[in-house]
């Protein structure tokens, strides 16, 4: 049953229903890549995730950026992603990893799908090399701040006026630098 893919979403009381089954038993989070076969889900995903439409180019970066977006699965369950575009940083021709979103739906949180989907990107970076992850954050967003915290983030900036039709539209960015892996000789 993947709730995603219909173009109803159940009721909450169905999904938390089929939560309070599921306890006691090995429930499976699996990660799975974004296709244009699956990129429907995404998009279902971020309008029930987030104040904000993402237009086509959103899709195109997340589409190319390979394995830095996925689709989080509970027990076959299409419940959260991540998406990142791959950008070349200003002069040296390094790449950086962009989280453009990271969002679990509601019922789902606390669950670990965040964490994970948040691990596979780092390990990615660490396996390439990649030193520098960063994301927006709105100001008033304690939740999303605290979780990457956690994970090492930073508040680097914060920016007036980032977000147009929310409030408050002030975001701060939040980086983690890491170094890059030890090279094998």
């Amino acid at each position: 049953m993947v709730f995603c893919s219909s173009t109803a979403t159940p009721p909450l009381s169905q999904i938390q229903t089929f939560l309070r089954m599921g306890a006691g038993r090995e429930v499976s989070i699996s990660l799975d890549g974004v296709r244009d076969k699956n990129l429907m889900q995404l998009k279902k995903l971020n309008i029930a995730l987030f104040p904000v439409r993402y237009n086509d180019k959103y899709y195109a970066d997340a589409l190319a950026s390979g394995e830095f977006t996925k689709l989080a699965y509970y027990s076959d369950i299409c419940v959260g992603a991540i998406a990142c575009r791959l950008e070349k940083k200003e002069g040296g021709g390094q790449v950086r990893v962009y989280i453009m979103t990271l969002g679990v739906l509601a019922p789902y949180r606390g669950l670990g799908i965040g964490t994970r989907l948040l691990n596979h990107v780092l390990d990615l970076c660490s396996k390439q090399n990649i030193s520098e992850v960063y994301l927006h954050v709105q100001t008033n967003n304690e939740d999303a701040i605290n979780f990457y915290k956690k994970f090492g983030f930073e508040i680097t900036e914060t920016i007036q006026n980032y977000y147009t039709n929310i409030t408050p539209p002030d975001c701060y960015v939040l980086t983690r630098h890491t170094s890059p892996s030890p090279t094998k000789k």
